[in-house]
């Protein structure tokens, strides 16, 4: 596998096409494994949060130890007083285009692991995702 990466030749589950750092290459997530689901009223969002990341940014899909996908987001505000849960909501309400207050947490408050509710067309955001997962950010 060293030679292959030496002479240029592509490794097997790593390309330039890959959504993050050790995120999973695009195309090779099975829809079931998706991150988000659609739910009555919007989508249900799984993700990990970075606080005091450098930058408000959302990442891209990873997987983590036991099995779980998620997507990446990392904010510049300490995790302190709701800080870091008011800019995520932010960070997401504003590359989803939809409101601040149609964005909540609706588990994992006090921990990196969160889901996310966003309010709204449950097919137009889940497009919305996939690009902002694509694209990472």
């Amino acid at each position: 596998m060293a030679a292959a990466a030496r002479s240029g030749a592509p490794r097997d589950a790593i390309s330039k096409d890959a959504i993050s750092k050790d995120a999973i290459p695009k195309g090779t997530i099975p829809k079931h494994a998706l991150p988000w689901k659609p739910v009555a009223g919007g989508l249900s969002v799984a993700v990990r949060l970075t606080p005091k990341g450098g930058r408000d940014a959302v990442g891209g899909i990873e997987t983590l130890a036991d099995g779980r996908t998620v997507l990446t987001a990392r904010v510049r505000a300490a995790p302190t007083e709701g800080e870091a849960n008011a800019a995520l909501t932010r960070l997401f309400a504003k590359a989803l285009k939809v409101p601040a207050s149609r964005v909540s947490i609706t588990q994992g408050a006090t921990s990196r692991i969160k889901t996310l509710l966003v309010e709204g067309d449950g097919e137009a955001l889940q497009g919305l995702l996939a690009t902002l997962a694509a694209t990472g950010g």
